[in-house]
């Protein structure tokens, strides 16, 4: 039973919110994200296993997408996000201590295991405990500081990576990124939890009932409700293209002419733009499906103009797309929590992050394929397209459901 707005307890909802922004930080303040493809290549990987790593590690998250999911709706969710860093943080140990492409490859899976028994679990969470409050309509925008936290984690590692490589090398950058991890269980610890795991709650029944009942519950509701598939949809659908573009700034900054020592500081623009994008989540959840729309098109506009300009300017309009994607992604997931209604919150949610998972190996595929025949520039505005299709199939919905929906259709 939820309490009235007028009596959340707001230093509950306070410890809710300072404990997801300090796990937030923490757990994507990784000093090896900027080196360990260097780490690869000085232990003498070649291009084709570095690759293969990376789809190992795209498959592991596939694969345990759902199943984690699952295991989230039957158990303890802080335990989940608890484990999660301590399995990176055994993976990094690994890359510099034996460093080895067995080595690199137990620790990607290690690493897709915790992202997959964060994803569902995180959110699922964060929302039953805000409902729980009074205090569900602030999921959008605390979920928006949340990832605005984690990229300013990024660019904070990406900053200290270079001085603490320079001191220590790659031993030293493994440390400070295990402390890290382990700092993130140490604070996902302080998650507050008040339900009652599925897999206690079987009343006799067996605990294989437990663990299934969530996932058939989850299913169930998907299948049953037109509005929660619509939502399962549209998560992968303004959350994948984007995120694996992400990849390629490097690329698209370099061809634009700057020098190779100046592309870092146009890939903070970047990242200051999608860190601004989390941080209007607030705001953006006054948007109808018609503001949806636009702020869809909007971004997919600015994203061909400023890729096609192949000049420095352009990356500020690239930095306003992704500005716009993120708080799009933060809707989106906001959107999937207000309608699922079930017991299998992580569950669904994860079935969404298997379609973003899914759509963005689509998305690398698309891009090499256009990009090896034409430029960076011009991939990145071929990626507009599937935002623009979105945003015309979201705002054709909107029109069909008609005024009478408004109230229930702010994403």
């Amino acid at each position: 039973m939820t309490l009235s707005p007028a009596r959340v307890p707001h230093a509950a909802v306070r410890r809710l919110t300072t404990t997801l922004y300090g796990y937030a930080f923490l757990d994507d303040f990784v000093l090896l994200y900027p080196v360990y493809a260097l780490l690869f290549a000085d232990t003498g990987l070649t291009v084709w296993q570095i690759s293969s790593l990376f789809a190992l590690w795209s498959l592991t998250g596939v694969l345990l997408e759902i199943p984690s999911g699952t295991w989230a709706d039957a158990v303890s969710r802080r335990m989940l996000l608890r484990a999660g860093p301590l399995l990176t943080a055994a993976g990094f140990t690994l890359w510099v201590l034996v460093p080895s492409y067995w080595a690199f490859a137990l620790g990607f899976v290690l690493w897709g295991a915790k992202g997959a028994l964060g994803s569902g679990s995180l959110e699922a969470l964060v929302y039953e405990e805000l409902d729980r409050l009074g205090a569900a309509d602030r999921y959008g925008r605390v979920m928006g500081r949340a990832r605005a936290a984690g990229l300013v984690a990024v660019m904070a590692a990406m900053g200290l990576a270079g001085p603490v490589f320079a001191f220590g090398g790659y031993p030293a950058v493994g440390l400070a990124s295990v402390l890290a991890c382990v700092s993130a269980a140490a604070t996902a610890a302080r998650f507050p939890e008040h339900r009652e795991p599925a897999a206690a709650a079987g009343s006799g029944s067996g605990s294989g009932d437990g663990w299934t009942r969530p996932l058939l519950a989850g299913l169930a509701e998907a299948r049953a409700n037109r509005s929660v598939r619509a939502a399962l949809l549209l998560v992968p659908a303004v959350t994948a293209v984007w995120g694996a573009l992400d990849e390629y700034t490097p690329l698209l900054v370099r061809d634009t002419g700057v020098a190779e020592n100046a592309v870092p500081y146009w890939l903070l623009l970047i990242w200051t733009g999608a860190t601004v994008g989390g941080l209007l989540a607030g705001p953006g959840e006054r948007l109808g499906e018609g503001g949806f729309a636009w702020l869809l098109a909007g971004s997919a506009l600015a994203l061909a103009a400023g890729a096609v300009t192949r000049t420095p300017a352009g990356i500020g309009l690239v930095a306003v797309a992704f500005c716009g994607f993120q708080l799009a992604s933060v809707l989106a997931d906001a959107r999937l929590q207000e309608r699922i209604g079930g017991t299998g919150r992580a569950t669904l949610t994860s079935v969404a992050g298997v379609g973003t998972d899914l759509t963005t190996v689509a998305a690398f595929g698309a891009y090499a394929a256009v990009g090896s025949a034409t430029t960076h520039g011009t991939a990145f505005a071929l990626s507009a397209v599937p935002y623009l299709l979105t945003a015309l199939i979201v705002a054709t919905g909107s029109r069909t459901a008609g005024p009478s929906t408004d109230r229930t259709a702010r994403p």
